[in-house]
């Protein structure tokens, strides 16, 4: 096997929010969509338009809003933590501008994408989106026909879980029990909807996106024995 060098991974979260800025402004169609689904979602008799904001966690019903990347470069024996992020209102612009990075800089073999509970969220919601919107998937995210040992994804949730099938461990816990500070400070997921549709926050939806990058890198650092970053090591570039 391989082995994976932390400078080799790119560490990535999403922010996601429901499509429409609530249940009566969707098309009759996709209401019918969302009533169908909002049926099994329901366990305490609430209507589609009670639960509209979650559609933001099913990539055909919502739509991302911001994409914080992070990578290690070791340059004359420095270590630094570069962060990044897409973010706007137009979905395939930000999509695009995240499948050039990719294209151009995380496209050989030894590169990873790495993130947290990612291969049950980041990683499907990203391709599902790409194709919505037309878009060619980059090489990381191309995975039909390869066998699992073959997919060039880090899960950290799955790192923490050895191998336990039954248990989701959130990054803010995660980070906790590690010892890590929690990037969960400014603004929390449950806020996201509020924050982008009745707010148009989008700096502090993007300062929570990379505070989360920033403390998935962290843990995975910890989880496979590498020094974790120091304060002076992080920057966030435009």
């Amino acid at each position: 096997m391989d082995e994976i060098k932390p400078e080799d991974i790119l560490f990535l979260d999403i922010e996601t929010v429901a499509a429409a800025k609530d249940y009566n402004s969707l098309p009759d169609n996709w209401k019918a969509f969302w009533d169908t689904k909002a049926g099994y979602l329901a366990r305490n008799n609430e209507s589609p338009e009670e639960l509209y904001p979650r559609a933001a966690i099913y990539a055909e019903f919502g739509k991302i809003i911001c994409i914080s990347v992070g990578f290690i470069v070791m340059r004359d024996g420095q270590r630094t933590f570069r962060i990044k992020s897409f973010a706007g209102h137009d979905e395939a612009e930000l999509l695009s501008s995240f499948i050039a990075l990719l294209d151009k800089h995380f496209n050989q073999r030894k590169h990873r994408l790495a993130a947290h509970n990612g291969k049950e969220f980041d990683f499907p919601y990203l391709g599902r989106r790409m194709l919505v919107n037309n878009l060619k998937l980059p090489k990381l995210l191309r995975l039909q026909g390869l066998k699992s040992w073959e997919v060039k994804h880090i899960d950290t949730m799955q790192l923490w879980k050895f191998g336990d099938i039954k248990s989701f461990v959130s990054l803010d816990l995660l980070a906790t029990i590690l010892g890590i500070e929690s990037p969960k400070a400014a603004l929390d997921g449950s806020k996201i909807y509020e924050a982008y549709y009745l707010h148009n926050d989008m700096p502090n939806i993007v300062k929570y996106c990379q505070n989360d990058v920033l403390a998935l890198a962290q843990i995975y650092l910890k989880l496979s024995g590498h020094i974790m970053l120091t304060d002076t090591e992080v920057v966030v570039v435009e």
